[in-house]
């Protein structure tokens, strides 16, 4: 039991995005030693253009330089980012998301705390419909060597079909349109899946719901929006699954794919853009895992997550205003 008084020493903007930041190693090591490690050299660059894009605006805005750039919100925003990006994604297309991230969606609406926007979710959309052939090209785990990686990071030839490859929940829905395709026979034929979802790919997930037990832990974040969302994405998935498995991947199989998790516990949970009130919270997390999964699987992208949140971002003042809770003491009455 803890005694009184109950009070509590206030968290820092820049202990709490400390405390995203580390929450996101345990998939970074798991990302740079089972796919690709040349994330961490994308995370680099988008590190570093975070914080150059983030201190010319603060320059051009006539703000203090020092406060912003060590409150470490510009370096998550890069680090989602390049850890939602492709890994072999040009440098140049690395930096120029995450300034559409800092510059455009953060400093044009206010700067910290004021975008209704997930700046990171914006910058990923922008980027898939700028750039739908670079933003398609997902090695396989072990497909290519650090060299091989590394020289496409930097600007080296790139041949489509040689380098790219489709996604877990791409294949899936590309090869369900062949005539007698079914989820298992896709799923038999290449190496390219694991026990569940893509080979490789697959422990990001664990890892993500690693880092997400930690915020939980230390308070950063509250359960509500992490188990709609993942509540949500597994119950539309089961419902489909078990009405035709031939043609619906299992909820297993969505939950450890794509961006489920990382959505789950970094996305969806951004106290800026998303909803406040408890219920509300629960209602826009659940309604984001409930669009995402319609445009996986009937909608013309292979991940809907970022769309989903964006979506979603817009309801919020609706959402907020019609789950505000009751004023103590006022039967009737909420708060305003």
């Amino acid at each position: 039991m803890i005694n009184s008084p109950y009070i509590r020493k206030p968290a820092s903007v820049q202990g709490v995005m400390l405390a995203v930041l580390i929450a996101l190693i345990p998939a970074i090591v798991v990302y740079a030693s089972q796919i690709a490690a040349v994330v961490l050299v994308n995370l680099a660059i988008a590190t570093i253009a975070a914080l150059a894009g983030e201190a010319l605006v603060l320059k051009l805005r006539g703000r203090p330089l020092a406060p912003a750039l060590s409150d470490l919100s510009a370096v998550v925003t890069a680090w989602l980012l390049a850890l939602c990006f492709p890994p072999i994604l040009p440098w140049w297309a690395t930096a120029l998301g995450v300034l559409i991230a800092i510059v455009a969606v953060k400093h044009l609406y206010g700067g910290l705390g004021q975008n209704p926007f997930n700046p990171a979710m914006v910058a990923y959309c922008a980027m898939i419909v700028a750039f739908p052939a670079l933003m398609s090209q997902w090695p396989a785990a072990g497909q290519l060597d650090f060299a091989t990686q590394l020289g496409l990071v930097l600007g080296g030839a790139r041949e489509l079909d040689a380098i790219a490859s489709a996604t877990a929940l791409d294949t899936i829905k590309t090869g369900l349109r062949t005539a007698g395709a079914t989820v298992e026979s896709i799923m038999a034929q290449g190496g390219n899946f694991g026990f569940v979802s893509g080979r490789g790919w697959e422990w990001l997930a664990p890892a993500y719901a690693l880092g997400g037990m930690y915020l939980l832990a230390r308070g950063i974040i509250t359960w509500h929006m992490p188990a709609a969302f993942l509540g949500a994405l597994a119950a539309i998935s089961a419902a489909f699954w078990l009405v035709d498995p031939a043609h619906y991947a299992s909820p297993l199989f969505h939950l450890a794919s794509g961006g489920a998790m990382l959505g789950a516990f970094f996305i969806v949970t951004d106290p800026v853009s998303g909803a406040t009130t408890p219920r509300g919270k629960l209602i826009f997390a659940a309604s984001i895992a409930l669009v995402a999964y319609i445009i996986r699987s009937f909608g013309a992208f292979p991940e809907g997550v970022a769309f989903a949140v964006l979506l979603l971002n817009i309801c919020v003042p609706l959402i907020d205003m019609n789950t505000q809770p009751q004023v103590f003491g006022h039967r009737g009455d909420k708060a305003r």
